[in-house]
C-alpha cells in the first residue's frame, strides 16, 4: 500500500493494491501494441486503419514488428493447419497480458473454406480470442470499433483470455495436437491434464 497526499487540500488517501490494478489497466488500454498476422483479406484493411483517414495511432495503437514488442495479436482471415502452428508460436513468445482479435468469419467458422481439410475453424479452440470483428472484410471503422471494445475490457479487468491459455495450457495443446503434429508426445500432454485437474480439484 502507499499513502498519496493532495497537495491543494493536504489530504491523504491510501492506494490499495485494486487501486493499483486499475491505474494500470488504464495505462495498458492506451497503450496497444499491435502485431499482425495477415493470413487473409483482411489484412487489406490494415493500411488504410493505420494511416491519416482513421489514424488509429490517437489511440495509442501502433503496430509492431516482433512479438516480444507486442501485446495484441491481429487474425485477419482463414488461418490453414501450417499456419496455425506459427501462430502459436509467436502467441506464446508474447509478454503477458496479451490479447488477440479475429477480423471477419473466417476465424469463427472457416468463411468461404468452411469444408475445407486444410483449414481452421473455432480459432478459440487453438488460442484465446478476445474478440471477433464482423464482416468479410471488416471495414477499418470495425476494425477501430473492434479495438476500443478491446480497451474497454482491459480497462474493466475483464480482458483474461491469456489467463484463460495458461491455467487450460494441457487442453489447448490437445486441441492444437490434433490439427498438426504435437511438439510433446501423447504422454506429456496427459500428464499436463492430470496436473490441470489435480490443481482444478484442489481450488
Amino acid at each position: 500500500m502507499a499513502e498519496i497526499i493532495d497537495k491543494n487540500n493536504g489530504e491523504s488517501y491510501t492506494m490499495k493494491p485494486e487501486d493499483w490494478d486499475k491505474v494500470r489497466n488504464w495505462a495498458q488500454q492506451h497503450s496497444l501494441w499491435i502485431i499482425h498476422f495477415c493470413t487473409g483479406c483482411g489484412a487489406i484493411e490494415m493500411p488504410p486503419t493505420m494511416t491519416a483517414r482513421y489514424d488509429m495511432e490517437r489511440f495509442g495503437m501502433i503496430p509492431m514488428a516482433t512479438p516480444r514488442q507486442a501485446d495484441v495479436m491481429l487474425i485477419t482471415g482463414y488461418l490453414a493447419v501450417k499456419t496455425l502452428k506459427r501462430v502459436v508460436r509467436v502467441w506464446e513468445q508474447m509478454q503477458s497480458p496479451k490479447y488477440i482479435i479475429g477480423h471477419g468469419s473466417c476465424t469463427i467458422n472457416g468463411g468461404m473454406y468452411w469444408d475445407s481439410y486444410n483449414t481452421i475453424n473455432q480459432l478459440e479452440k487453438f488460442v484465446p480470442v478476445e474478440e471477433y470483428i464482423a464482416g468479410c472484410m471488416p471495414r477499418p471503422e470495425a476494425i477501430i470499433d473492434g479495438l476500443r471494445a478491446l480497451m474497454q475490457k482491459i480497462k474493466e479487468g475483464r480482458a483474461l483470455g491469456w489467463k484463460h491459455y495458461e491455467k487450460y495450457y494441457a487442453q489447448y495443446k490437445r486441441n492444437q495436437a490434433m490439427v498438426f503434429k504435437p511438439w510433446w508426445d501423447e504422454k506429456e500432454i496427459e500428464k499436463m491434464l492430470a496436473k490441470d485437474e489435480k490443481t482444478e480439484g484442489g481450488e
